[in-house]
């Protein structure tokens, strides 16, 4: 199978690219046993990214379901080999995914994740860049984000890069489409991906006007609204309120003007 195209840029070169079969690596694809240790950026990056697409899956009509370091496994013969994304999308997910421990995607019910997104590490930066697309081309994902907030990746490949996206072609072929730090465009997702230091961000239009908030952010947002709300509300009696003072007053005014003059008129007469 054909799995991975990568492009180079050398320097004073035209583009160019090269493309080689995946071959199935079993020493290198066996998933660690027991929880990886994570840094607190890296695990502060990823955890934002998936409560995000969370509150995206909330109010999405899809039938999608977000994950936090599942083990991905496709090989029935070698359940030890597979990949554990950092967050991943399940589209739609299997029954009882709340129960799931494991996507084993030679299962009924289990689909390769249409979307997954890697956090590079400081501790081990090129495993991002030059290990796990292999693995990702082969398990079947159609996109893969790799995000890099700490710019800690190799020069090579064009690195470091806040983003890099790989899209499968339509012939299988899992290519990187977009390296470097401008937004770039998820066709599973149908959203702009921002890349800012520290953070990821998603959105409905490429300047981030319509970002999507994470639960929190959004109960804080509909706070910030209904504070505001009430706040033009007591804007609004209060120019009522003045509106109507300067009617009395300038009602006062009118009546003492003619009291003024009849009693001066009354006086002469």
């Amino acid at each position: 199978m054909h799995g991975t195209l990568i492009s180079v840029v050398p320097k004073f070169a035209a583009a160019v690219s090269f493309r080689y079969p995946v071959q199935t690596s079993p020493e290198a694809w066996v998933l660690p046993e027991g929880t990886v240790p994570e840094s607190v950026p890296h695990d502060a990056a990823a955890e934002r990214i998936k409560s995000v697409l969370v509150a995206w899956a909330s109010r999405s009509p899809r039938n999608v379901w977000v994950a936090r370091n599942l083990a991905i496994r496709w090989i029935p013969a070698q359940p030890s080999i597979g990949i554990d994304p950092d967050v991943c999308v399940l589209e739609p997910p299997p029954d009882a995914v709340g129960q799931l421990s494991s996507l084993c995607l030679w299962k009924p019910g289990h689909q390769p994740p249409p979307v997954c997104i890697e956090v590079v590490s400081a501790n081990h930066p090129h495993k991002d860049y030059l290990a796990i697309q292999d693995r990702y081309a082969a398990m079947g994902t159609q996109e893969l984000i790799v995000f890099d907030p700490l710019l800690v990746g190799p020069r090579s490949l064009g690195g470091p890069a806040l983003l890099q996206l790989w899209r499968r072609d339509p012939v299988g072929v899992l290519e990187r489409v977009h390296v470097g730090s401008a937004p770039a465009f998820s066709q599973v997702l149908e959203a702009w991906l921002l890349p800012h230091e520290h953070r990821l961000d998603f959105a409905d239009d490429r300047p981030g006007a319509r970002r999507w908030l994470n639960i929190e952010e959004q109960e804080r947002a509909e706070k910030e609204r209904e504070r505001a709300e009430k706040e033009r509300e007591r804007a609004e009696k209060e120019r009522e309120r003045a509106e109507k003072e300067r009617e009395r007053a300038a009602r006062l005014d009118v009546e003492r003007r003619l009291a003024e003059l009849e009693n001066r008129v009354g006086k002469s007469g």
